[in-house]
């Protein structure tokens, strides 16, 4: 979370306008026209960085600017900070048209390491390799240990990463010989202390001791990333360097890709004197140059894992370990990739750490590469991969769901191996509960990753009861904040909002009687079954408020388009949420009436897109029952006669279609109760424009008619028929007296209180009443 003061000093900086940016600039271009460089021009460009980087679009710059910054940028007297931030700020302005540098003005390698990282900041594909043939060119005329070195590694690995094929072979396979070197052989002394020139300075005093490792102990063996010492050597820098880098120069340089030419290289580099990055000590010569930095790759890996089980004297050693751990193991998985007959090698130490790690909860972000590895290799090195994505899915979402940067690696790992789980993926599936305990806590950064997942995750067996948790996300924020509070001590618990008070909520999350719906809740695999946690909501209520929860709340419309967007690949997956939803669909028109009125053009588009087997779900009768029921004057004054008619005609449309298709195996027969509901809802819409009542009239006596034809009665049964027939007559009646009709089919919202329906001497059972004895002459057509 950002500090109160940084997130003012960003809200300022996004608010600056085009006008007070011009002022600011002609006052930097001022400063840095005289070569003021001192403390104003430092503030200046500070503040000038945090204008063009706080904001999602280019800021545009005054021209004159603009040239300073890159005159700055080379001046070989301008302070090295005030170089940083001038190129800082041109990169932020990427792409630009109005830059004009170029390698050739910088004059030292600090220099033309800040000059290519803002050319290469442009995106030119040409402009990429014209900066790579740059830098090796001085890489190659300079003596391999001399300081230009640790300011141009960072570059060729930028240049590598945009154009894996921008560097010429022989180059790509010297390098890699160097980086092969930096690994395995840099200084095991620590580096010399600057003389002080002082009357007690001597030459023993400022003798270097040997590097140590990080529990204090004398290093032994060579030197890495996780040696340890008071300052370090030119060769140590490199080192650690050439580790920072080396994942993406296998996968993108010269080793990613050997051949041929490689073989041919154990004679050609005995006498190559072509550049100093060719020249190699003696054991250098055994290897093609993508062999030997694999060797030697493999080599410093095997010593990082050794050093990563010593007991760290710092806190800073420890977080580096574990960083470490993460990246050695992902470099083991791409060496074993690229040659299998590392694996054989790699395996006793990979299986060794991850026996190691299992019980370490503070090392629980290594476990998610060292799955990746056996995802990779588990088949050929005979290991059960299903045991270690087992305890992964099971274990590490439910301790660990409030550690945002492992949700997010999680998360990512998982749409990153989708094609590796193979029979995993059922394990994947299952395991959505526990997954979504990440999203339910860092919904704003999780949101865009689960909605890329989540039509993997769906299934027929699974989709129900993944709508119900997705409906249930924050109750599940909220029950994952009460089980933090509860257990864990104060200086353990992660952030959350501490203006929210929830005594009542501990108190029921112990209450044995609120354990089952809490367990339900808090699950780590799918059960297969839908408890009603209507209960749970009300005891959780207090956190309602909560920032957490309303942000999980925020997201779940999202996700749910990508979930409904996703089930619709499911088979037999529609029918089951249709169902379910008609049963919530009227209570929650009952809840809010003007629903219908409200959502009037995606209910009439849900009508109109439905037809033929689709027309006899659940659903339809819901929704075609609430239009009847509130699409009314009575429940919302917004309610016009356009929208009535509207609705008319959409569901005369779908009643004359589904009465009129025969059906087949691909149409099957359409239930009666979609029959009457639609003959209801159409009478109770003319009811209320009386214009509609003559077609009503047709309409209802074709029903008739119909159900009473002998050429359905194969298709429909006698008793269907016949509910039809009583309804198309019961409704005919009440229409031969639109008052009465109106008042019957549409109540006014007191008459629709229940005791209208069980107090006999009210108005609703006398206006019947009195309806029933009117038409009893009308030939019997009423029941006795």
């Amino acid at each position: 979370m950002l500090a109160t003061g940084t997130e003012s000093l960003l809200r300022q900086a996004r608010e600056v306008g085009a006008e007070e940016l011009g002022r600011f600039c002609a006052r930097v271009s001022a400063l840095l026209q005289a070569e003021d460089w001192g403390p104003d021009a430092l503030d200046a460009l500070r503040r000038l960085f945090l204008i063009v980087a706080a904001t999602k679009y280019s800021r545009r710059l005054e021209p004159t600017c603009v040239a300073l910054l890159q005159t700055t940028l080379c001046s070989p007297r301008c302070p090295e900070r005030l170089q940083l931030l001038c190129a800082a700020v041109l990169r932020e302005m990427a792409p630009s048209d109005s830059l004009s540098l170029s390698c050739d003005h910088a004059q030292s390698s600090r220099q033309l390491g800040l000059v290519a990282s803002v050319l290469l900041a442009q995106g030119d594909p040409q402009q990429v390799r014209t900066v790579g043939q740059c830098v090796i060119k001085v890489l190659e005329s300079r003596q391999p240990e001399g300081p230009s070195l640790t300011y141009l590694l960072p570059v060729v690995s930028k240049v590598t990463s945009l154009a894996p094929d921008a560097l010429p072979e022989e180059q790509t396979k010297a390098l890699s010989k160097r980086l092969g070197e930096w690994l395995r052989y840099a200084s095991v002394q620590q580096g010399a202390a600057h003389a002080s020139g002082g009357f007690f300075s001597t030459p023993r005093a400022r003798q270097p001791g040997p590097v140590t490792e990080v529990d204090g102990t004398v290093a032994t063996d060579f030197f890495t990333v996780l040696s340890t010492g008071q300052r370090f050597t030119e060769d140590q820098r490199l080192n650690v360097q050439a580790f920072s880098m080396l994942r993406a120069w296998l996968l993108q340089g010269g080793p990613a890709r050997p051949g041929a030419a490689d073989a041919d290289d154990r004679s050609e580099l005995e006498g190559s004197t072509v550049s100093v990055l060719s020249a190699a000590s003696a054991a250098s010569h055994l290897l093609p140059p993508a062999e030997w930095l694999r060797e030697k790759a493999l080599e410093y890996c095997q010593r990082l894992l050794e050093q990563s089980g010593r007991r760290a004297l710092r806190k800073a050693d420890s977080d580096l370990q574990k960083a470490c751990l993460v990246e050695a193991v992902l470099v083991l998985d791409v060496l074993c990739r690229q040659d299998p007959s590392f694996l054989y090698r790699a395996l006793p130490c990979v299986r060794a750490l991850r026996t190691r790690l299992c019980g370490d909860t503070a090392c629980v972000r290594a476990l998610l590469p060292i799955a990746q590895f056996f995802l990779h290799h588990g088949e050929a090195a005979a290991v059960d991969a299903d045991a270690v994505c087992q305890h992964l899915f099971t274990r590490i979402p439910s301790e660990h769901f409030h550690s945002p940067m492992l949700a997010f690696e999680f998360v990512q790992f998982c749409r990153d191996h989708l094609v590796l789980f193979g029979s995993n993926l059922d394990l994947l599936r299952t395991s959505f509960p526990n997954l979504f305990k990440f999203l339910a806590w860092s919904s704003p950064a999780l949101t865009s990753g689960f909605v890329a997942l989540l039509p993997v995750l769906v299934d027929a067996g699974t989709a129900v009861e993944m709508l119900h948790l997705l409906l249930d996300l924050p109750s599940l924020t909220a029950a994952l904040d009460l089980q933090l509070r509860a257990s864990q001590a104060a200086s353990e618990r992660p952030l959350w909002d501490v203006s929210v008070r929830a005594p009542g909520c501990l108190e029921a999350l112990r209450d044995p009687q609120a354990q089952g719906l809490f367990q339900h809740l808090l699950r780590a695999k799918a059960s297969g079954t839908v408890e009603r946690l209507t209960p749970l909501h009300q005891l959780l209520q207090p956190l309602a408020s909560c920032a957490r929860v309303l942000q999980c709340a925020q997201a779940v419309p999202t996700l749910l388009r990508a979930f409904f967007a996703a089930v619709t690949q499911v088979e037999g997956y529609e029918a089951d949420v249709h169902r379910v939803l008609s049963s919530q669909f009227p209570a929650l028109c009952k809840l809010h009436p003007p629903l219908v009125v409200e959502r009037a053009k995606e209910l009439l588009e849900f009508v109109g897109s439905l037809g033929g087997p689709r027309s006899t779900g659940h659903m339809l009768t819901s929704v075609v029952w609430a239009v009847g029921e509130y699409l009314s004057v009575s429940w919302d004054r917004r309610c016009s006669a356009e929208q009535i008619s509207r609705f008319f005609e959409a569901l005369e449309a779908l009643l004359f279609e589904v009465t009129q298709s025969r059906p087949s195996a691909a149409l099957p027969k359409c239930p009666p109760q979609v029959i009457t509901v639609l003959m209801t809802t159409l009478t109770k819409l003319a009811s209320r424009s009386q214009d509609l009542i003559p077609r009503v009239s047709l309409l209802l006596s074709k029903m008739r008619t119909l159900a009473q034809s002998p050429a359905v009665g194969p298709v429909h049964g006698e008793d269907d028929l016949g509910a039809v027939r009583t309804r198309a007559t019961e409704l005919l009646n009440l229409l031969k007296m639109p008052s009465v009709a109106q008042f019957v089919l549409t109540p006014s919202v007191e008459v629709s209180q229940p005791r209208y329906h069980r107090d006999c001497n009210t108005a609703l059972p006398l206006a019947l009443d009195m309806v029933s004895r009117l038409l009893e002459r009308e030939a019997g057509l009423l029941p006795g």
